[in-house]
């Protein structure tokens, strides 16, 4: 039995100074017996990061520089762990809008090194995948047929990243950030015009396969970047109970009243605000409308976001903690992790404020450090 001390152990309804104990990966027992002394740190339940696409920034580093596949995600595991998170679901996109060619490779290597890396012992994180599924992309069918029945699946998320829609509802905002990506206005008019004409002619249908599919599976269907309440609406009428990155007040909203649990964006919060202007966060946690954060792009923004929430005033700390882990576990269904309690996963991170910074010392996954 291991037995970690002198902690302020973050449950939760509390915060308690004291003990806890492991035993066969499991936590056996709080208390305050002597054991590893934690110098009076924070231990909290490890973090569940339920949409990253981590993994595709460590794939291409700088444009135009693919990085090998196997060690780009031996890093991003790493950075995770590092980050605080011991459950990982990693987000791929399957289908080309464009810009980012080149995603269907990093898609089809994350699944076959998973396959490979999950049982070889050696990853830090657990990981999941997370399938994004790009509604107006002609080939994502194709692709999300030979990943459904991956054992690693469980989630999948109903995306559409066209222009004048979703988070690039704004085309002055759309073709403002692709000119700072170097595209001249000649390539981004011709871009703009082709995605809107495929989200014309595949969105609608393809939104009806992965629906039915996902369905026939049993895997959970998340929405992404609702903006209007006849968004949400829709996704209500069709089954729908998780909404990724809500981009406005109004979506967030009807998808409360809706029972549609959302998931916010942990670098919102940490950067201020939204990076391309969408609604911000922190508010919609201080209206009671976030169930989840995820790290979205940066996995240490979890750990960080939670502190800021706390800092903020809008919730105590095991309230916030909670968005980066009890929240997570519930809407993936993860019962066996999230809190620290006797009989759940020895899954804890150890935690030091450094002039308001949160820094992570230790993590433990089921019960064996690994960071």
């Amino acid at each position: 039995m291991t037995v970690l001390s002198n902690a302020r152990l973050v449950l939760e309804n509390t915060v308690l100074h004291g003990s806890l104990a492991i035993a066969n990966g499991k936590i056996a027992g709080i208390g305050s017996e002597s054991g590893q002394d934690l110098d009076g740190d924070f231990l909290l339940p490890g973090i569940i990061d339920l949409h990253t696409d981590n993994l595709e920034r460590q794939v291409l580093p700088r444009n135009n520089a693919r990085w090998p596949s196997r060690s780009a995600f031996m890093a991003h595991d790493a950075q995770c762990a590092g980050a605080g998170i011991t459950t990982v679901f990693d987000a791929l996109c399957l289908g080309d809008l464009g810009f980012d060619q080149g995603r269907a490779k990093t898609f089809e290597d994350g699944v076959k090194d998973l396959r490979a890396l999950a049982g070889s012992g050696i990853l830090k994180a657990e990981h999941f995948l997370h399938l994004r599924c790009e509604l107006p992309a002609p080939e994502m069918p194709a692709l999300l047929l030979r990943a459904i029945d991956e054992p690693h699946v469980r989630m999948v998320s109903i995306m559409d990243h066209s222009p004048g829609v979703g988070q690039y509802a704004d085309l002055d905002r759309y073709a403002a950030m692709k000119a700072a990506d170097g595209y001249t206005a000649d390539e981004i008019h011709e871009a703009v015009g082709m995605l809107q004409g495929k989200r014309a002619t595949y969105h609608d249908s393809n939104r009806k396969f992965v629906l039915e599919l996902a369905r026939s599976k049993n895997v959970p269907v998340a929405s992404h970047d609702d903006r209007t309440v006849e968004e949400v609406e829709r996704n209500h009428a069709e089954g729908i109970a998780i909404a990724e990155f809500p981009v406005s007040l109004a979506a967030a909203r009807a998808a409360r009243e809706k029972n549609i649990a959302a998931i916010a964006g942990a670098p919102n919060i940490v950067r201020g605000g939204s990076h391309s202007g969408n609604v911000s966060a922190l508010h919609l946690i201080r209206e009671g409308l976030v169930a989840a954060l995820a790290s979205d792009y940066v996995p240490a923004a979890m750990l960080e976001a939670a502190f800021c929430v706390v800092r903020e005033g809008v919730l105590d700390l095991p309230a916030a903690i909670a968005l980066v882990t009890a929240g997570p576990a519930a809407l993936a269904g993860l019962k066996d992790r999230g809190r620290i309690a006797p009989g759940l996963r020895a899954d804890l991170v150890q935690v030091r404020l450094h002039e308001g910074l949160p820094v992570v010392r230790a993590v433990w996954r089921e019960g064996v450090r690994v960071a």
